[in-house]
């Protein structure tokens, strides 16, 4: 699927969830008393699905791993702060809300990591940089890459014929 708006990527709607969450479990009681830890899980929170955000406008690829990178990285903070949560007695009664906010930010992570690593296989620099000219030349490359396995299977579906049509020898 091709995504054409920044709000259709999964990646950026889970981490937008993430953030409204993170605002509704920082607004509780025990961490109310501490501004300091409250607003830095805020800021993390919201920094994964505004880098998703910033990184798709860009318009390039490099860019967009840029920010992805930079996504990862606020989640790994967030995922960092909540660990540290879980063994801080202030919190004790919040333990299903950490740990179901620390399983959204694994997966958001996991995606995060899942399109950077295709990101950086790709042969595209970037919608930016997707002239007629570079869309002509990938679509040709991709129509001669299905034609090639197309006649890779047609051999090998031609070899397991002659295998079977040819007789065992005779053993005496």
């Amino acid at each position: 699927m091709k995504y054409r708006r920044f709000e259709e990527l999964p990646v950026w709607q889970d981490s937008a969830e993430l953030a409204c969450r993170m605002f509704e479990f920082t607004s509780l009681e025990p961490l109310r008393r501490h501004p300091g830890l409250r607003d830095q899980l805020e800021r993390a929170a919201i920094s994964v699905s505004n880098n998703v955000a910033e990184g798709f406008e860009r318009g390039t690829t490099n860019e967009l791993l840029a920010f992805l990178y930079i996504a990862r990285g606020s989640a790994g903070e967030v995922r960092s702060m909540l660990r540290v949560l879980e063994g801080w007695n202030a919190v004790r009664d919040l333990k299903s809300q950490i740990s179901d906010l620390t399983e959204r930010v694994e997966n958001i992570s996991r995606q995060l990591y899942g399109w950077i690593e295709n990101l950086k296989k790709s042969e595209i620099s970037g919608q930016r940089r997707l002239d007629e000219k570079t869309k002509t030349r990938y679509e040709g490359k991709k129509d001669r890459e299905a034609f090639l396995e197309e006649l890779r299977r047609i051999n090998e579906t031609a070899a397991e014929q002659r295998r079977r049509s040819r007789k065992p020898d005779d053993v005496s």
